[in-house]
């Protein structure tokens, strides 16, 4: 947690900025074997050389990059020229490359180049070109003359004249949106004002960013922009920038949890467990395991071969080895090798996730050495848990499956399962309160509670409410309010309704039957197995008291 809580810091402090770079790549795979790994190496490293010898950084990158957009390539669209960035990224913020890379930017001067910086795509370095405020979330509207493919150079001066005319016009108070309309080249737009949708700094290209990163006030217009679309004019209506910390921890935790830099508190546990217990590899042992798999781990299919001597260890933690046949079980219970993936990096890929897994697995069996405030807690939860199964087993589950052991207890506890004094009783609800008379005199004349309902509900089935039970005292207010004798009570006006009680009988106190009881006898039952149990444990496990102990720390 508290690597998140740095991470979280961190996080924040970075988005404070927004980053332009360029970077040089040379490619090499997470997994790669040694050689492959030192070959890349000294390639991005060569280009360094040269740089710092005075070579210009985007020249190198077009040169030598492997990412394809650093140098002109033909589009397959309509067979033009799409001219390269050099290897120039714009700009960014945090989250918005891998961490790695961020890290390695964000840890720059502007106009220093990194040292060799490893990611998941490879080696990278970093030349750090700009870092301005963090704009946030930018709203801005453009006026927008576009450039035409292979445009002659007097096209070009055309077109910057045609802008700074433009611009010209605005600083004379014409309406920016009125000159938008009528010439604008972007019509998606044009009918906006020029307002764009809202966008973050990496959604643009970069000289549009670094032109509204000079503007601050609503309204602020800027001067005419070359970008590689062509020229614009842009007004600026809002930058969020960045909220401030309190406001922003907790979505920066979940967003930190998605991310790479994730592993990051793993990745630091396993390196001290590695430290702490003496971590060697034996890359001689790993070999072997290059030579033993072949091509059926690409159809899921390979086995580890028999009567092979897999003894030797892979890597040895603290007093622990584990062997080229351990290594090889794992590889093959995991074939997710990929079509395009060479056996050798599947295999380097396997055997760092291998490593990881045991080295936490190797803690975990130690943790209760190492902190006895965990054991306890541990015991008492094992403790806790071999309790509560050993109780349901003999008290709780056995209770409710013996009927036998129930009904015999009941039949000896009867006089503990007893009925308070209760009331025979129905109340009547009258919805129509013309049928009132009608009803009560049914009922004087001795009719059942179903024979006036069969005979009030010929024409209507909501008439007449009644509920017929035997009541306790606090089961029903209006019950509690009346004199429990036979007959008929008062009516009772409650709202549109009037209600009565008829009062059948009133019923002594006696024992409940069985199926009444059962929720009661079954936890009476349970509690005399439970105390039956402790008897036997303690004739079994005589337990002595330290009368003097117990006193002291009575007094204490």
């Amino acid at each position: 947690e508290s690597i998140l809580d740095d991470l979280v810091k961190e996080a924040y402090e970075r988005m404070n900025y927004d980053l332009r770079a360029s970077h040089i790549l040379v490619m090499v795979n997470p997994d790669a074997m040694p050689e492959d790994t030192l070959k890349a190496y000294m390639k991005i490293l060569d280009a360094k050389n040269r740089i710092d010898s005075g070579e210009d950084f985007g020249l190198v990158a077009a040169e030598i990059s492997e990412d394809p957009s650093a140098r002109d390539r033909e589009s397959q669209r309509n067979n033009t020229t799409i001219p390269g960035n050099k290897g120039d990224l714009g700009y960014f913020t945090a989250f918005d490359m891998v961490y790695q890379f961020e890290t390695g930017a964000y840890n720059l001067k502007v106009g220093n180049v990194s040292m060799p910086v490893r990611t998941n795509f490879g080696y990278h370095l970093i030349k750090l070109t700009d870092r301005i405020p963090a704009q946030g979330e930018i709203e801005a509207a453009h006026l927008y003359l576009k450039m035409t493919e292979n445009a002659t150079k007097d096209d070009s001066a055309y077109i910057k004249s045609r802008i700074d005319s433009l611009y010209q016009r605005i600083g004379q108070g014409e309406k920016f949106e009125d000159l938008v309309n009528k010439y604008s080249d972007d019509k998606g737009s044009a009918s906006r004002g020029g307002l764009l949708p809202k966008f973050r700094v990496n959604r643009m290209v970069p000289e549009f960013i670094r032109a509204i990163s000079q503007l601050n006030d609503s309204g602020e217009i800027s001067k005419p922009v070359l970008t590689s679309y062509g020229w614009h004019i842009i007004k600026l209506h809002s930058k969020s920038g960045i909220k401030p910390f309190d406001e922003m921890k907790e979505e920066l935790e979940k967003r930190i949890k998605k991310d790479s830099r994730s592993q990051k508190s793993r990745e630091v546990i396993i390196r001290d467990i590695q430290k702490e217990y003496n971590f060697r590899a034996n890359n001689d042992a790993l070999g072997k395991i290059y030579e033993l798999v072949d091509s059926a781990i690409y159809e899921g299919k390979w086995t580890v071969p028999s009567g092979v001597d897999l003894n030797e260890a892979v890597f040895r933690l603290g007093d622990k080895s584990y062997t080229q046949a351990d290594f090889a079980a794992f590889i093959a219970q995991k074939q997710n090798i990929g079509k395009d993936e060479s056996k050798y990096e599947f295999i380097n890929k396997k055997f760092k996730e291998y490593v990881d897994d045991k080295c936490l697995e190797y803690e975990d069996s130690r943790l209760e050495d190492k902190y006895p405030e965990f054991k306890a807690i541990v015991t008492e939860y094992r403790d806790g848990i071999l309790l509560f199964e050993l109780t349901n087993k003999k008290v709780w589950s056995y209770a409710t499956e013996d009927t036998a052991g129930l009904k015999n207890y009941y039949e000896l506890h009867k006089k503990d399962f007893m009925w308070d004094q209760r009331l025979d009783a129905s109340i009547y609800t009258v919805n129509d309160t013309s049928y009132v008379s009608s009803v009560r005199d049914m009922l004087k004349n001795g009719m059942t509670d179903d024979q006036v309902l069969k005979e009030i509900h010929n024409d209507s089935l909501k008439i007449v409410n009644v509920e017929h039970k035997k009541f306790e005292r606090e089961d029903n207010d209006l019950i509690d309010s009346i004199k429990w004798k036979k007959g008929i009570t008062d009516n009772v006006v409650k709202g549109n309704k009037i209600v009565f009680v008829v009062v059948h009988d009133k019923i002594a106190p006696e024992p409940k039957s069985f199926n009444e009881a059962r929720g009661l006898i079954t936890a009476g039952y349970q509690e005399y197995l439970e105390d039956e149990w402790i008897k036997q444990l303690r004739n079994k496990y005589p337990v002595v008291i330290n009368e003097e102990v117990l006193s002291s720390l009575t007094n204490e």
